[in-house]
């Protein structure tokens, strides 16, 4: 089989790992860098695995699904995912638990509807990238700290959830769900390295809430951010198409099948 990473950075240790499994099993790994790529390979692969978000990005995978090619994740998923207010809406009708959300076209534009103060609420860059703005609100002086720098960032705001302080931070690739925890970015202090987590260890229902999500966001590989509201009460605060899943024990095999059984899948 004809594997090929659309990524600007194929030693990402995800897909080095996977890339090592696949050629010792004797098969070719490729990589295109969207950011320099002309256009789609008269001589497509057998499957391609989309580590990339930007527009260009995006492009080239339509152009390879329009010519048969199997994208993984799509890029009408991985678009999804980077508008948080599509997100939402997806989300909730669908009858998962995220969090109610607002969409503001800027962030001058919420600061001069939203009464203050009040309950702490979280601000969102609308459009979710590298270096993106996610802050918590809970008085006047930090909107308009934030209003310095961000005030015409198109947004969503949604109620502060009390929790732990930790963000579960779940993965999928196909059917397998891994877990961490890491401190959350709204809490204060050093956030630091994310913390391993056993799947068994898990509330109840959330490997299954994991795959769920995958399901409605028709999505392959992909990150669930969970907290903890009380007794084991999930709420997603954010879905992500393809993230890093860096150090967990059994991700690059997972890729690595995943990879093939939809290679060798009819078209």
């Amino acid at each position: 089989m004809r594997v090929c990473l659309v990524t600007p950075e194929p030693g990402h240790p995800l897909l080095a790992g996977a890339t090592a499994l696949l050629e010792a099993a004797g098969h070719r790994v490729e990589s295109l860098d969207p950011g320099a790529a002309g256009g789609a390979p008269a001589d497509p692969a057998d499957v391609y695995l989309l580590k990339a978000r930007t527009p260009r990005a995006l492009d080239l995978a339509r152009e390879l699904e329009r010519r048969g090619a199997p994208v993984l994740n799509s890029a009408a998923a991985t678009t999804l995912c980077q508008d948080r207010t599509a997100m939402a809406e997806l989300a909730l009708s669908a009858g998962l638990p995220f969090a109610g959300t607002r969409t503001y076209g800027s962030l001058a534009a919420w600061a001069a509807a939203e009464p203050l103060p009040g309950p702490p609420l979280v601000v969102k860059s609308r459009h979710s990238r590298r270096h993106d703005l996610v802050a918590l609100v809970d008085d006047g002086a930090r909107l308009r700290e934030l209003a310095e720098h961000w005030q015409q960032e198109p947004v969503v705001v949604q109620e502060f959830a009390p929790n732990s302080g930790w963000d579960h931070k779940l993965w999928a690739v196909g059917d397998r769900v891994f877990a961490a925890l890491r401190r959350s970015e709204l809490a204060p202090g050093v956030r630091g390295p994310a913390r391993p987590l056993s799947v068994a260890e898990l509330p109840p229902g959330w490997a299954d809430l994991v795959r769920r999500t995958g399901e409605v966001f028709a999505l392959d590989v992909y990150g669930v951010d969970l907290v903890d509201t009380g007794d084991g009460t999930p709420l997603i605060v954010d879905v992500n198409a393809f993230p890093g899943i860096r150090g967990q024990a059994g991700a690059p095999e997972a890729l690595a099948a995943l990879a093939l059984d939809r290679a060798a899948r009819p078209r």
